[in-house]
């Protein structure tokens, strides 16, 4: 089963031949200092935006201090918005209101938070789901629909509600580990695409002898 080229913008065709505008690849479409996103790793949106990068996070800008790291063969849903650092304000005097940035000029080096926001491998984030600043999502998660997600998600955990809560975990802890060790994520494009029956029917013996 072939896998797209992980620089094509527009992986689906239709039946009637044509490319589905509202599904990308985010790595053939993001080009932002600070936006980092792995291979196959797609976003879909029922109104197309020209600017991936803004409108899944729009308070990250090119200077700002963190960063956005988004892994391989993760499936972003629409409505998915990231949330970062340089949204947040200081919090630790008598008013939250950043009186720095109304200046002739913003100050260098002006944020009070610059936490990175980090997506592992695999992790697919539901219709409308919330990532907040410095949240730390683990490989092969599931972020359910309309979940704001904040601080630490574990490898293989399923998120619900706002706050987000881990409700429970995909597989045994044993499988887990199994699947964190195997790493299939890293493997060539042509090896993963012999494997993907394997990962298709849920075979992690068939997944280890690929």
């Amino acid at each position: 089963m072939p896998l797209p080229d992980p620089k094509t913008a527009f992986p689906i065709t239709l039946p009637n031949g044509s490319k589905h505008a509202g599904t990308v690849l985010l790595s053939a479409v993001i080009d932002h200092p600070k936006f980092d996103v792995g291979d196959f790793t797609y976003a879909s949106d029922f109104s197309p935006p020209d600017d991936w990068a803004s409108h899944l996070a729009p308070y990250l800008f090119p200077f700002s201090a963190e960063t956005l790291h988004i892994g391989k063969f993760c499936q972003i849903a629409h409505g998915v918005r990231f949330i970062t650092a340089s949204a947040n304000h200081a919090m630790d005097g008598l008013s939250c209101y950043p009186f720095p940035v109304f200046g002739h000029s913003v100050p260098e080096g002006y944020q009070p938070d610059t936490r990175n926001t980090v997506v592992g491998h695999d992790v697919w984030l539901g219709y409308g789901a919330m990532v907040l600043p410095g949240a730390e999502i683990g490989h092969g998660a599931i972020i359910g629909a309309g979940a704001v997600v904040r601080g630490t998600v574990p490898p293989y955990g399923i998120v619900t509600g706002n706050p987000g809560t881990v409700v429970k975990k995909r597989f045994d802890d044993a499988t887990i580990a199994a699947l964190l060790n195997i790493a299939w994520w890293d493997w060539p494009k042509d090896k993963i695409e012999r494997a993907i029956p394997a990962i298709m029917a849920g075979d992690i013996d068939a997944l280890r002898t690929v």
